[in-house]
This record gives structure tokens, C-alpha cells and sequence, in this order.
């Protein structure tokens, strides 16, 4: 007999559920909770709700659960939830612990502590690879310990200590993860996990969730932490350089350590643990708290408008004419991306820019008018003048020109880890920092990249160079990690210099879109001067409201180009 329930409140290790059809009574104890979502048991029925005598009966009887994590905390020998044997992942396994264990005696020591690690009798001078790996995954969580196993043998030997053998080692952590997607923790390190949250009182399970997977279309009902890193465990990273489980402890830790809770130092303690195991570099974890760190109010991170952003991630076909692309709206007041248009077939420039006008017709409702939009291009071509694009009008509301109509800027989708840093520090430093000139003597890249290193608190770029060698400069700011740039597609004199930076004199970063929109608009409304600057400027503007993912993850989210 089954009965439906849905989530009402959770106590852990406790669950609280309403019984939506059925009855609950006597003898339910022990059976199975079934999630429809996720398709897996995530907890056994304890107890229901009984009415007292003489009491009218309750509309919606409460019924009682234990959620899987905390049951796992007490069993850590239950069966795995599916045994494969030959599936994907089990020859590239064996081929990298063939690799790591060359010798009989390696094997040996290794199983002889894995099978005393899981429970199970070693079957001594008869292990081969083979059985070590049928051995692991014939048990629940059997997988996180062989590589425990194979990293404390490999960390014994100093076998890892040369690059053949951590090639070989980031080998078996892909192919085993493969092998064993929704398990990465080992039962002890699940544990030790479960009770430390056991005591977390401040985080919103919810709000977590959102904050760790804020681009996920649709998000599972959680019913509180356990069941929020249960989830993450075995979420797809994305190959993201830091997995979504050791996110949200790590979110966790901050929220608790906000409010005096002492057992924040033990999260961190624990995510330092189990990074390197898991093949996450500790500099990555550092990272990742600073970038979530709350920061002081007016701090130079901090986000300068309130207004929407339209997204555009411009796919150029060579030569550069024709295009596919996709269009993300970012809310502040939901602070979230949403992809609202894909165009997977080429298209003109001018069907370009109706789909931005489409976007912000029917999907922007607040500040229309005050709408940015950001194109997002690979550097090869930032020398794309975006901003001077235009849709031919009808009857009812003429031209639309894009630089003009909006704030338009660039951006990079080509940051990598290599550049954070530099971006970070010069981020950081903007409001104090005086901007650089990069003029024709800067187009040989070793004399951009001089002299960027030379100034490396700066934030703003002045480009004065001709047009054919834009693109290596705009290149080599990007390596340095410079936040904005600033130039004139065609002139490059002294003098288009002296304007550009008299332009930006005393305004502050979070200004220059709309400056650049007026100067712009002057060019346009003076047809008599065909010299004007505003007609052929462009800005790259790489704030620390950086665009979301799949085009600008954050940077303890970036992979090698």
C-alpha cells in the first residue's frame, strides 16, 4: 500500500510531511519515502499522526520521516544504490590503476586496507585490478574509498610527487567519478559532514540552493541541509573547478561564522580536508571564500546600478557578417539570468539587434529605458563595432540604433584563471587608480604587455592605435586583466589621446556606459561635424558584475582555455 505525502517542515534529522491521499497507519514504520523528482528513496516512514480520544480527527495527518543522509550517518554499510559491472568508466579505471599500481604487492596493500575499510573479507594473494574494482563498487560509497585508498598508498610511496603519476591520478578521480557519479564522499567523510549540520541552524536551505545553482532552470524541494548537500553531491560540475557540494559547505561556513556559531571553523577545517582529495587545489578553495565573503558596503565590487542588463552572447561566422547568438535578462531585484532567446541559425546584424529590441519589449519590465546591453565576444573579435548597429524602423517608431537608444558595451568571454588575479587586483584598485594611454608604440604585444606590468593597479586603458593592430592590444589588456578599455575605432593621434582621457577625467567606472552613450548621441546630433570622437568609440567594459555562466563563470568556476 502507498500513500502521498508532501513536505510540510524539517528538524534534523526529522521530517515533516502532510499525508496529501491515503491513510498512514499501523505497520508503515520502516517503509521506503519516494522522491518522484529525483526518482530514489531519500528516507524510511518512522511514525504518523494519532487523535487523541474524543478529539475531532486532523484534515491532514502529519507523517514522520528520517531522511536518508542522517540514516547513512548511522549505517554506513548499506548497499549501493546501483552496482555497475561493465558500464561506462570501468575500463578507463582500470587503465589508470593499472597505471598507479604496477605491482603485485601494490595491489595487495591496497585491497587488504580497502577490504577492511568497507567491512569485507580480502581475498589476499588473489587481488588483481580487477577484483580491487569489483570490490568498491559492490559497496555503498565503495568508490570515494578506493581512491582514499589508492592517495594515502600513492602519498606513502611519494608517487605522487611526479607529473606522470598526478596525470595519472586526475585519470582515475574523472573515470572513477564516471563509475560513481552520485557518491564522491567517503562514508566517514559523509559523517563527519552530517554532524556538523546537524548544528547548522542559520543557513535557508532554499536560499543555498539558489546561491550554489543559480542558473538551474528548475530546483529539487529540499527539506534542509542534509538534504541540500545530499543533492550536490552528485550534481553534474560541469568540469567546474570546484564541485557543488564543497560550494555550499563552504557558503554555510560563512553564514554560520556570521553569527557566532564556533562550529564554522570546523566546516572550513573539513572542506580542507576533503578539497584535496577530491583533486581541488587549496588556492581554489581560498578563492572561492574571498569572492563570497561578504564585502563592506561602498567596496569597489559592490554593483553600481540597479537597472536590467540584456546579455548577448554573439557567435560571429567568418568574415564577421553574419552571426548566431543567445540572449540572457539579468533582474536585480530577483538577482538572476534568465536565457530568454537562442538563434542557432546565421543572421544578420540587423536581425541581431530585433532580437534585442524583441528582449526588451517583452521581457525587461523595469527601468525599460535604462536597460544595458552587453555583447559578449571571444577576443578575436572585440573589433566588432557592435554598438553602432541599428534596426531600420517603420511608421510607428523609426530607427532603432542600438548606441544611442542604449548604454551598449563589450565584454570578454575569454578570462581564464591565469588572468583573474591581475582582473581581481585592478578591480579592487579602481577607485584610486589613474588610467594608462597604449598608443602606437604599445602594437608590438611585448611593449603593451611591459608596460601594463609596469602600472599593474590599472583599471582603465586608453587605446590609441591603428586599426589593424586593436585587436593584439585589446588581447594583451585581457591577459593583464584589465577592467576597461576605452578607443576610437579610427583615429589614433595625440589628440583623440588628450579627448579620451579628459572624457573619463573624474568619472567614476560605473559611469563611463551612459558618458559613452551621450558622446554618442552628441556625435549623432551634430551631422555637420563628421569628425566628432563619439561617432566611432567603443568600450570594453569588464566590470566585477561579470556576466553569468556558460560565457563568464566565476573564477573559481574557470577552466584552462
Amino acid at each position: 500500500m502507498t500513500i502521498t505525502a508532501s513536505p510540510r517542515a524539517v528538524a534534523e534529522p526529522w521530517i515533516v510531511l502532510d499525508v496529501d491521499a491515503g491513510e498512514a497507519r499501523e505497520g508503515h514504520s520502516g517503509g521506503p519515502l519516494w522522491d518522484r523528482d529525483r526518482e530514489a528513496v531519500v528516507g524510511i516512514v518512522v511514525a504518523t499522526h494519532v487523535d487523541a480520544p474524543g478529539k475531532s480527527p486532523v484534515a491532514r495527518r502529519p507523517l514522520y520521516a528520517i531522511g536518508l543522509p542522517a540514516i547513512e550517518a548511522e549505517l554506513p554499510n548499506l548497499p549501493p544504490v546501483e552496482v555497475p559491472t561493465a558500464g561506462q568508466g570501468w575500463q578507463q579505471t582500470l587503465a589508470a590503476l593499472e597505471r598507479l599500481l604496477p605491482g603485485t604487492q601494490a595491489v595487495l596493500k591496497c585491497e587488504t586496507r580497502l577490504a577492511a575499510k568497507l567491512g569485507r573479507e580480502s581475498v589476499h594473494q588473489a587481488a588483481d585490478h580487477h577484483r580491487l574494482l569489483t570490490l568498491a563498487v559492490g559497496v555503498r560509497r565503495g568508490v570515494p574509498e578506493l581512491l582514499e585508498v589508492v592517495r594515502e598508498y600513492l602519498v606513502d610511496t611519494g608517487a605522487l610527487g611526479s607529473s606522470d603519476e598526478r596525470a595519472a591520478w586526475d585519470r582515475l578521480l574523472r573515470a572513477a567519478r564516471v563509475i560513481s557519479p552520485r557518491e564522491t564522499l567517503t562514508a566517514q567523510q559523509r559523517r563527519e559532514l552530517v554532524g556538523l549540520l546537524a548544528q547548522c541552524r542559520e543557513t535557508d536551505p532554499e536560499d543555498l540552493l539558489r546561491a550554489v545553482l543559480p542558473y538551474a532552470d528548475e530546483l529539487p524541494l529540499v527539506s534542509g541541509l542534509m538534504d541540500v548537500t545530499d543533492l550536490l553531491e552528485g550534481y553534474p560540475s560541469d568540469n567546474r573547478l570546484m564541485p557543488p557540494l564543497l560550494q555550499a559547505v563552504v557558503r554555510i561556513s560563512l553564514v554560520e561564522h556570521s553569527v557566532g556559531n564556533p562550529l564554522s571553523e570546523e566546516l572550513d577545517a573539513w572542506v580542507d580536508r576533503v578539497a584535496p582529495r577530491l583533486g581541488i587545489p587549496e588556492a581554489a578553495v581560498h578563492q572561492l571564500r574571498d569572492d563570497i565573503r561578504p564585502t563592506p558596503c561602498g567596496g569597489p565590487t559592490e554593483t553600481a546600478t540597479a537597472s536590467p542588463r540584456i546579455q548577448v552572447e554573439l557567435l560571429p561566422i567568418a568574415p564577421g557578417h553574419r552571426f548566431t547568438y543567445q540572449i540572457w535578462v539579468y533582474s536585480s531585484g530577483a538577482d538572476r539570468h534568465e536565457l530568454v532567446l537562442v538563434q542557432d541559425s546565421e543572421v544578420s546584424s540587423e536581425q541581431v539587434v530585433e532580437g534585442v529590441r524583441a528582449v526588451l519589449r517583452t521581457k525587461v519590465h523595469e527601468h525599460t529605458d535604462q536597460a544595458l546591453v552587453e555583447f559578449f565576444l571571444a577576443p578575436p573579435w572585440l573589433r566588432l563595432d557592435v554598438d553602432t548597429w541599428h534596426l531600420r524602423g517603420n511608421e510607428e517608431d523609426g530607427d532603432f540604433y542600438l548606441g544611442i537608444t542604449r548604454r551598449v558595451v563589450l565584454r570578454s568571454s575569454g578570462r581564464t584563471r591565469d588572468t583573474y588575479a591581475g582582473w581581481k587586483r585592478r578591480t579592487k584598485a579602481l577607485p584610486s587608480s589613474r588610467p594608462i594611454v597604449l598608443d602606437q608604440r604599445s602594437a608590438r604585444p611585448g611593449v603593451a604587455q611591459a608596460q601594463l606590468e609596469a602600472v599593474p593597479n590599472a583599471g582603465v586603458v586608453i587605446m590609441c592605435c591603428e586599426q589593424q593592430h586593436q585587436n593584439q592590444v585589446l588581447r594583451q589588456c585581457l591577459q593583464a586583466g584589465v577592467h576597461t578599455v576605452l578607443w576610437h575605432r579610427q583615429d589614433h593621434d595625440t589628440e583623440t589621446a588628450k579627448r579620451l582621457l579628459d572624457l573619463v577625467e573624474g568619472i567614476s567606472h560605473t559611469k563611463l556606459p551612459e558618458t559613452i552613450r551621450l558622446e554618442r548621441a552628441k556625435a549623432l546630433a551634430d551631422p555637420d561635424c563628421p569628425t566628432h570622437h563619439g561617432r566611432r568609440l567603443s568600450l570594453l567594459y569588464d566590470g566585477p558584475d561579470h556576466r553569468p555562466p556558460p560565457f563568464a563563470p566565476d573564477a573559481w568556476a574557470l577552466t584552462q582555455p
